[in-house]
């Protein structure tokens, strides 16, 4: 069945979330409406939608031109096997240690190697984004430098493959945990498809926001956002104990150096920073 996009940006939450209910009116009704921030700094919003028949271009012109938007840009998708097509263009990923691969590449782990299963159609955190890639060779190089983690977790696992790295490296349990429902079970399932479902515990909260979490840690991953690792930053500080470690990313180049200041103000160092294609990956340390 061919599928089309309708997608614009514009300014402001307000209006986008008004256009994206807007658009759950239309006729032919969409199967499914997206409303996301541009995380560039710009407060731009995009706003999207798809639908299984040509959407009305007029009413598509009367809604972006009444909530100011830009003019919407519609567009057919060919009929595809997303699942299968994914599967052909991820390959694996080697970070250090680490290889990350999906079952269909099973014949590929080469020994020596700490192999993490993460299927295709589990969404953010195969290893491929350069945030997920940046933490895992940060995780290496801490590592390399005779770092061994005994209290590590993981805060918006996604998939839960940094929580699974820090386990393939070291014995002692690992916490993990997500505010999506959807990611908890999707980050459960990696973990049984790992055997790794009694050395890593995942929980479902808002940064630190359950009992599990109260810390220390000697090593912390947030691979989220600027703004949440901003908000985050206290509670981070005050659950890292001295000598710790954290590992950010999610983070455009152009905002690192707004997340170093932020943290250095609650008492954390950086280490080690990298820079994969649009990304950084920060390496902090809290000081003694």
């Amino acid at each position: 069945m061919p599928t089309w996009t309708a997608l614009t940006t514009l300014d402001g939450k307000a209006a986008a979330t008004a256009l994206g209910e807007a658009l759950e009116r239309m006729q032919p009704e969409p199967t499914g409406v997206g409303v996301f921030e541009v995380e560039d700094g710009s407060g731009l919003w995009e706003v999207g939608a798809y639908f299984t028949e040509s959407p009305d271009d007029t009413a598509l012109l009367i809604l972006s031109t009444a909530l100011g938007a830009k003019p919407f840009r519609v567009s057919e998708l060919p009929e595809t096997d997303w699942v299968a097509h994914v599967r052909r263009e991820l390959a694996p990923v080697e970070a250090g240690r680490f290889f990350v691969y999906g079952s269909h590449d099973a014949d590929k782990v080469p020994p020596g190697k700490h192999a993490l299963l993460i299927e295709a159609a589990m969404a953010f955190g195969t290893g491929h984004h350069g945030t997920t890639l940046g933490c895992l060779q940060a995780l290496d190089r801490l590592a390399d430098d005779g770092f061994h983690g005994k209290r590590v977790v993981d805060i918006g696992c996604g998939t839960a493959v940094l929580a699974m790295a820090a386990a393939a490296l070291w014995p002692e349990p690992v916490l993990a945990s997500d505010i999506d429902a959807q990611a908890v079970e999707v980050a459960e399932a990696n973990l049984r498809a790992n055997a790794m479902e009694a050395r890593v515990s995942v929980v479902e909260a808002a940064g630190f926001d359950h009992a599990a979490l109260a810390g220390p840690f000697d090593l912390i991953f947030a691979n989220i956002l600027k703004g949440p690792l901003l908000a985050l930053a206290p509670d981070l500080a005050a659950r890292l104990e001295d000598g710790g470690f954290a590992i950010l990313s999610g983070i455009l180049n152009e905002q690192a150096d707004d997340v170093i200041n932020v943290y250095a103000q609650v008492g954390n160092s950086l280490v080690h920073r990298a820079e994969i294609g649009d990304w950084t990956t920060l390496t902090l340390q809290k000081k003694r």
